[in-house]
């Protein structure tokens, strides 16, 4: 098997309907879009993604493509100060102890906010155990998507304000109403998200103070933007921000994100917030479809321990004060505008994993050839949750027996005599035979801190890729109790 070096688009003809690799280790690159020639005089994109300009371009399908020109580039920047860097959006933060704990300092509130009004677009939990922010967002957004215009959100960490009654969403609807009369727009124009622990009611005077104090730290410099990202931290050791961005007749459209999520991570989606702001003008439609088909493709393909959150939301807001329009009638601002979100989101997604709560090893699973993309989708998901498959994982074993296994009993109708399975580029496991010669190279990859599994099943033409993590004694600790 050969690796894929390129970066293909995501979407109906990619090779694994999947977001571009996202590259550990590197700060910023970019993704460069090439055009055959002959496919523009027919006006349908043709088009290639890589991290350099290239020689070597190829087509959805990986075949080489002679007579092609250079067209656009995507600049991604990882580990960036977030919101601020998308215009017109200012960011705040705030401490007001809401874990009521001996910790005054921890940033536990933040505010995003936009003067000039947005379209938004929204995705949640789909656990029947919601906590009332989500309700609240879901009923604002609603009311986005029949014409409202959104200026804002308000975040909290420390208290997931679910399973808390009535009193729960007249809390959230309060958090709203607060943030909004600090900013100077309505109620139902602001989101409202929080997380932390389950079943406390949040603290509202210290909530009515901390909310204040965010509104009036609103700026659009790194500093705040960064303590907005670390505001919504809970057990996450890290602060998660990303942003891309790309160029249209001399026009740059940004679009940056912030995200918090450790622990309870398992589609769809996970105990994560995802909140975005893009400065491109687009239609509250477009802009949901937009994020459906990047949330499929990064935060609802990984998995840390199976547990689905009641708090998982992402959001995104969209101000238009790049000036450009993004459009179905222009097919390759559009294509660049989804890339772009995909590399965002994805980004956010990976360094979620990546964080997993005392997690030693991040491994990206690949399923190919499945029958059905249900198929593939339950396949990866049976493996990668496999409590005895991420217990190998955690000791470095390369035990290919228990990734069989978990793909059997996921009930697909796998032929086990077809199977190619691969560690890294590793030939394992070909069409039913074991390639016991390459153990030595099994082990020093399993022996990584991250690495790819590759299962061929030959059966068909579906695809899948799942980020998933190892289970430590650490988890085990860290979870027992609150």
């Amino acid at each position: 098997m050969r690796e894929r070096r390129n970066l293909l688009l995501s979407g109906k003809n990619s090779r694994d309907g999947c977001s571009p690799l996202i590259h550990p280790g590197r700060r910023s690159f970019r993704f460069f879009f090439a055009r055959s020639r002959q496919a523009a005089k027919k006006k349908t994109l043709c088009l290639s993604v890589s991290v350099r300009p290239s020689k070597n371009v190829v087509d959805f399908r990986g075949n080489a493509v002679q007579n092609f020109e250079l067209i656009m580039a995507i600049e991604f920047f990882d580990d960036s100060v977030g919101i601020a860097d998308v215009s017109g959006f200012s960011v705040g933060a705030a401490a007001c102890n809401i874990r009521g704990n001996a910790d005054l300092a921890r940033l536990d509130v933040a505010v995003i906010f936009s003067e000039k009004p947005c379209t938004a677009a929204g995705a949640f939990t789909t656990n029947d155990v919601k906590a009332a922010p989500v309700y609240v967002s879901q009923a604002h957004l609603r009311g986005a998507a029949a014409g409202t215009p959104m200026h804002g959100i308000v975040a909290t960490s420390g208290n997931a304000n679910a399973c808390t009654g009535e009193q729960g969403m007249k809390d959230a609807s309060a958090m709203c109403e607060l943030a909004a009369a600090a900013c100077g727009v309505a109620p139902e124009q602001f989101f409202v998200c929080s997380t932390g622990r389950i079943g406390v009611n949040l603290p509202m005077e210290k909530m009515t103070r901390g909310i204040a104090e965010a509104a009036k730290n609103l700026a659009g410099t790194p500093e705040e933007s960064l303590r907005a990202a670390d505001a919504i931290l809970t057990s996450d050791t890290r602060r998660k921000t990303c942003t891309a961005k790309f160029t249209v007749n001399g026009k740059t459209v940004t679009i940056s994100g912030m995200a918090k999520g450790a622990g309870m991570i398992e589609p769809g989606m996970a105990t994560m917030f995802g909140l975005l702001a893009t400065d491109a003008e687009i239609s509250q439609n477009l802009l949901q479809k937009c994020l459906w088909n990047a949330v499929g493709q990064s935060f609802n393909c990984v998995t840390v321990d199976g547990d689905m959150s009641t708090n998982d939301t992402v959001l995104v807001l969209a101000n238009g004060e790049s000036g450009v329009k993004i459009s179905e009638e222009d097919a390759g601002t559009l294509a660049l505008f989804k890339e772009a979100l995909n590399a965002v989101t994805f980004g956010l997604a990976r360094k979620i994993v990546g964080d997993g709560e005392k997690i030693s090893r991040v491994v990206t699973l690949h399923i190919y050839g499945a029958c059905t993309a249900a198929d593939a989708n339950k396949i990866a998901r049976s493996i990668g949750n496999s409590l005895l498959v991420k217990a190998s994982w955690c000791g470095g074993d390369p035990n290919w027996g228990r990734l069989l296994c978990s793909a059997g009993y996921a009930k697909c109708g796998i032929d086990q005599t077809k199977i190619d399975l691969f560690y890294n580029d590793v030939p394992v496991f070909l069409k039913g035979e074991l390639q016991a010669q390459n153990e030595a190279a099994w082990r020093r990859v399993v022996g990584n801190k991250e690495f790819a599994i590759h299962m061929h099943l030959n059966l068909g033409v579906h695809d899948y890729r799942l980020i998933s993590t190892d289970l430590t004694e650490a988890y085990v600790d860290f979870n027992k109790g609150e």
